[in-house]
């Protein structure tokens, strides 16, 4: 496992601190979980904004989120998203999720 700092202000390290004791955890486990649950929150953000400008399609959507193309759909669904595809881009998309 790889050790990495970083510098926190007061507030941000006794809000840590705060939700440690919530989840009855050390700081560390803390840290982990909620780095972990940030980034998960910034690729489905990353994807949305890339897909709904139509810089990719519903594929590479779903792999930058690192989600199924499923599961895309579904946040998709739920953000209201709509495709600035071209009809060529959404049959090529279409194929993809056949081939799965």
């Amino acid at each position: 496992m790889a050790t990495i700092s970083a510098r926190l202000s007061d507030s941000e390290k006794e809000a840590l601190d705060e939700v440690a004791v919530l989840l009855d955890e050390d700081r560390s486990t803390t840290i982990r979980k909620a780095l972990s649950e940030g980034l998960t929150d910034l690729r489905v953000r990353v994807a949305i904004k890339r897909y709904q400008s139509g810089e990719i399609s519903v594929k590479q959507a779903a792999e930058i989120a690192d989600v199924s193309l499923g599961k895309w759909l579904s946040i998709a669904r739920e953000n209201n998203l709509t495709s600035q595809l071209s009809p060529e881009e959404l049959e090529s998309d279409v194929e993809a999720a056949r081939e799965l």
